[in-house]
């Protein structure tokens, strides 16, 4: 990863933060997928957990040639005027290295007591004792509200950012995400 560009929310009076992250995010998410690259990677330089906030920075990480390549596509589209993209730079040589990944929560226990019967052949009683309704897992991690292309479904994609003692090589999903592979961070 040895260039990177980083976008930032302008301040809206109409658009939360929250809302114009999702608008971004979801649009990034469609260019990766049209371009089926897994060699760009995000971060969100000013996350924080508590409290749980994603900040008004998306950093994209990546070799220069694959950062060219997705901003030569049109995918911010009516966000221009939402945002300000900074022009490509090189990564600063004394950095960090952080993971960024989705976390996926058990939340809804009759979806988890479904699983438990067509996976294991229990009855519904057995995956009622085996999965309780006070079972829901709750999250208190950053998170971008999204909408499933294919569904229509809006979802929640909490997301974990972990430090890392080395820049580790790997792949990227359609999210920018990895759990193996490393973004430099400052």
């Amino acid at each position: 990863m040895s260039h990177y560009l980083d976008i930032l929310l302008r301040p809206d009076p109409e658009i939360t933060p929250h809302q114009l992250m999702a608008a971004l995010y979801s649009k990034l998410h469609l260019a990766l997928v049209q371009l089926n690259s897994s060699t760009i990677g995000v971060s969100f330089p000013d996350y924080a957990e508590s409290p749980a906030c994603l900040g008004t920075r998306l950093r994209l990480c990546a070799k220069e040639v694959d950062l060219q390549r997705l901003m030569a596509l049109p995918w911010l589209g009516a966000l221009q005027d939402h945002i300000h993209s900074s022009a490509l730079a090189i990564v600063p040589s004394s950095v960090g290295y952080r993971y960024f990944s989705r976390v996926q929560a058990k939340s809804n226990p009759e979806r988890l007591r479904r699983r438990q019967i067509k996976r294991h052949g229990l009855t519904a009683e057995e995956a009622l004792a085996r999965v309780p309704d006070n079972c829901a897992e709750t999250l208190k991690l950053p998170f971008v509200v999204l909408r499933s292309t294919s569904t229509a479904h809006t979802f929640r994609l909490f997301l974990r950012c972990e430090l890392a003692s080395i820049a580790t090589d790997g792949l990227f999903n359609t999210y920018g995400l990895s759990t193996t592979a490393t973004i430099p961070w400052f």
